[in-house]
Order: structure tokens, then C-alpha cells, then sequence
């Protein structure tokens, strides 16, 4: 069965390893999963990621992040833009999630940026999720 939001089965297969303590997931690749993988790394939500080839395609083998004492660096992820609801903000009206503690991952003409990232940049997008 296809699948028809690629960016929401990603989070979600990361939800789901990390309220087990999984130390790893598998996710399927793509460029543009791959450039919010990178994104993550950068944040320091993830350690890091492998793409690697299976049977039939490629995935990425991403591994989790968890404090000393287990506790993981991910506490929620939350999907903003939807295949059936687009969500888009200009460059002035970009939000701060949690009070800053949280992270938007917006996509920009620029690419694929964290909110503030893309409010220094002086460019709006997609809102497509928030980690926390």
C-alpha cells in the first residue's frame, strides 16, 4: 500500500521507536526525508543516520538520541502540514514553538530550514512539523 504523507510515517516510525527505546529505526530514504534527517543531526535530536540498500530500496538507518539516563532527546514531534491542509507562514509571522524550546522545520524556496533559520534568512514557507 502506498504511502501518502512520506514526512508523517517518518515521524511516526521515529515516535514509535523512541517510546519503546529503540536505539535505531528504519525509515524509507528519500532527499527530501534525507534533508530533514541532516536537519536533525544539526539540532541534536538524532546521532546520526546511514542510508543503506535493503531487498527491494533504500532507507535510512537512523539512530536515536538518548540522554545518560534514558531519558530521550525527542519528547514529541507534531505534523503541522498535511497533504489534505497545507499550512504556510511568511517570513514575519514564523512561530516559536514551546517558547522557543521546540523546533519548526519549515520548507523554504531556499530549502529545507529550521524556523529560525529561514526568519534570519528573511524567507517564509511550509510549516511541516515541530520537535520538542
Amino acid at each position: 500500500m502506498p504511502i501518502t504523507d512520506p514526512i508523517s510515517d517518518m515521524l511516526t516510525r521515529m515516535r514509535n521507536a523512541i517510546m519503546v527505546h529503540h536505539d535505531s529505526v528504519s525509515i524509507p530514504a528519500s532527499k527530501l526525508k534525507e534533508s530533514l534527517l541532516k536537519l536533525m543531526r544539526e539540532e541534536g535530536f538524532i546521532n546520526d543516520f546511514v542510508k543503506e540498500n535493503g531487498d527491494s530500496k533504500e532507507f535510512f538507518e537512523v539512530n536515536l538520541r538518548y540522554y545518560d539516563d534514558d531519558t530521550p532527546v525527542i519528547n514529541g514531534l507534531k505534523r503541522i502540514s498535511k497533504p489534505g491542509l497545507r499550512v504556510y507562514t511568511s517570513k514575519n509571522e514564523i512561530p516559536r514553538y514551546l517558547n522557543g524550546l521546540g523546533v519548526a522545520f519549515l520548507s523554504t524556496p531556499k530549502g529545507i530550514m529550521t524556523g529560525y533559520k529561514a526568519k534570519k534568512s528573511g524567507v517564509g514557507g511550509e510549516l511541516l512539523f515541530y520537535v520538542w
